[in-house]
């Protein structure tokens, strides 16, 4: 698969990257690769949606890999993953008010 800057760089637009790195998703998930590929699920450590590279096959997100950082980058990611869940929440709060 050629990269999104090679794609744009070809065509002239972007729209076709998207459309391949959809492609690949879903052929990793429907020949079963067990691809490592950068895609979001949702994270049990961390309690919400993180863009993580991540196991992909038949039954979607089968394992997702935390890059090795420092104990302080670590901190951060948990301080991020904490921002996010609390947009969420805010965001969840008001779609529930209008």
């Amino acid at each position: 698969m050629e990269s999104n800057i090679t794609t744009i760089e070809r065509t002239g637009a972007s729209q076709y990257g998207i459309g391949a790195a959809s492609a690949r998703l879903v052929e990793a998930v429907l020949r079963d690769e067990r691809a490592v590929l950068p895609v979001a699920a949702y994270s049990s450590r961390y309690k919400v949606t993180l863009s993580l590279s991540s196991v992909l096959g038949a039954g979607g997100v089968q394992q997702m890999h935390e890059p090795i950082v420092t104990p302080e980058e670590h901190r951060a990611l948990a301080e991020s993953a904490k921002d996010l869940r609390a947009a969420a929440k805010r965001a969840i709060a008001i779609g529930t008010t209008t």
